[in-house]
């Protein structure tokens, strides 16, 4: 029998930056940047209008100049307050209690932390000591996609369950004015900061994505483990890429569509990370712009939220749902070039 997975519920951070305010601190820092031009008129059309960063642009930990400590602490602290956030409403909107919730996977890249939000969200929540828990820190972009592969195989597993997926990303921590390339230059404009939860369950019943063992699928692109990188230094979290990786997505998909060998796609969930990931993803599913506009919505008002992105998505579109029996496609990309997929029908 297929597992659910529920609308989930995103808490996006409180403060809204614009991309004209970013384009206006990049100016401020980089006012002789040889290729200042370049770098506006890429951000102006990279699809994004606007992010929400959990502190105000000029803060130190962002703009200004923090040192790594404050900023990786600062960056916890600001995750773990939406995640746990996120994860109360779930469990209020599906009407659990802590003590009903079997499972914990947690998904978090951008604020290093010993314990991490597994362990605090157990104490926070109430959650049970005994609760099955899996912390994933580095899967980064493809974060909520890969959650979502191991709450399914938990509930696969163990039948009664109600398995509690958090995603919390800070990407605003890797806006570092250290950073002078125009790929970073871009990431300033690209990245939000959020957190998502939900539930998936192996109580079928009720709307949503219901999958199956058949339905889950991993892979790590061979060649690929520089296309996207962290990396750390006395300044800060940086977030690296190179010039192929702008084209992971076109090269991935083959193999997303080997493993579907077939089996239609009515609904896509594709992680927002850019737009032409969106529409490289799309056009590979033989699919629209309008197919795959909760996605490109995404971007625009949002950003590329990370770990989170896909599940903001799959909330939208629960928000304006596929008729039921359609058959639904979640697929996120991640570094060094990773896609983490799951494919299944939709309820109402």
């Amino acid at each position: 029998m297929p597992v659910r997975i529920s609308q989930p519920v995103t808490i996006l951070a409180a403060h809204k930056v614009t991309t004209a305010e970013i384009a206006d601190d990049i100016r401020a820092h980089h006012p002789d940047h040889p290729r200042l031009g370049a770098i506006l008129r890429v951000i102006d059309n990279c699809g994004v209008d606007s992010r929400y960063f959990t502190q105000p642009l000029t803060a130190d930990t962002i703009t200004g100049t923090a040192p790594i400590a404050d900023r990786v602490r600062r960056a916890f602290a600001d995750g773990l307050a939406m995640a746990e956030q996120a994860a109360r409403r779930i469990l209020d909107e599906q009407g659990l209690q802590p003590a009903d919730v079997t499972g914990l996977i947690t998904t978090h890249a951008t604020g290093w932390a010993v314990p991490n939000l597994d362990v605090h969200l157990v104490h926070r929540l109430g959650l049970s000591p005994t609760i099955r828990r899996t912390a994933l820190t580095t899967t980064a972009c493809a974060g909520g996609a890969h959650a979502l592969i191991r709450a399914t195989e938990q509930a696969l597993l163990h039948p009664g369950s109600h398995v509690l997926v958090v995603a919390a990303e800070v990407l605003s921590t890797s806006y570092n004015h250290a950073d002078t390339g125009i790929e970073h230059m871009i990431y300033k404009a690209l990245f939000g900061d959020s957190a998502a939860a939900t539930i998936v369950s192996s109580d079928p019943h009720g709307p949503g994505l219901q999958v199956d063992a058949d339905g889950l699928f991993e892979y790590a692109m061979p060649g690929s483990l520089d296309y996207y990188a962290g990396r750390i230094d006395s300044t800060g979290l940086h977030f690296d890429s190179t010039k192929q990786a702008s084209g992971g997505a076109k090269q991935a998909m083959p193999a997303v569509i080997d493993w579907l060998d077939g089996r239609t796609v009515d609904t896509p969930v594709i992680h927002p990370g850019s737009r032409p990931i969106i529409l490289d993803t799309a056009t590979a599913l033989g699919m629209t712009e309008h197919d795959a506009r909760h996605s490109l919505d995404t971007l625009t008002t949002e950003g590329n939220l990370g770990g989170v992105a896909v599940l903001r998505v799959l909330e939208r579109t629960h928000d304006d749902p596929p008729a039921a029996g359609a058959q639904a496609l979640v697929v996120a990309y991640g570094p060094g070039f990773t896609v983490s997929a799951l494919h299944g029908a939709w309820t109402n």
